[in-house]
């Protein structure tokens, strides 16, 4: 009879330390703005390739998480992060037989949503100025997408990960 219990899930938790870490990792100043969304990338691959493990809740532990580094509002990153998982899980079926350019697309429009939706709630708290400068970490996490799912997909495939 065959295992179901999780084999080597550690290393889907160390790709997720590896991201926070990343995401408040120091830039110089003229790269802060260009910052990609470490935490969001890998939260949406892990989704769509192991959506019985990594959901909602984790999502959210990880915006805690992420809010808590950056000291911004508790739940904010919460509830970006949480969006983001929603939309992949919801679009899972279709992502995953996308080519790989269409799939950039597809995580170029959440991560531009979640993004607007940040913007919308640094409006509402008054913590920055509005700009739609923010938008541009979609940009470049869109263009990270493929390195990215390459890079987990062999990770997955070394370390057996199901």
């Amino acid at each position: 009879m065959a295992s179901t219990h999780s084999r080597n899930g550690w290393v889907v938790w160390l790709t997720f330390a590896v991201g926070l870490l990343l995401s408040v990792s120091p830039l110089p100043q003229f790269m802060e703005i260009l910052r990609p969304l470490w935490l969001a990338l890998l939260l949406a691959f892990w989704s769509l390739h192991l959506p019985h493990k990594v959901g909602m809740v984790t999502a959210m532990c990880l915006g805690l998480a992420e809010d808590v580094l950056y000291g911004t509002l508790l739940g904010q990153n919460a509830l970006i992060l949480t969006l983001i998982t929603f939309l992949v899980l919801s679009l899972q079926q279709r992502l995953r037989m996308f080519p790989m350019w269409q799939q950039c697309l597809v995580i170029l429009v959440i991560f531009g949503l979640a993004q607007l939706v940040q913007l919308w709630l640094s409006a509402l708290t008054g913590n920055r100025q509005p700009t739609l400068a923010l938008v541009l970490p979609a940009l470049v996490s869109a263009l990270l997408w493929p390195w990215v799912s390459f890079g987990l997909r062999g990770l997955r495939r070394r370390y057996k990960i199901n």
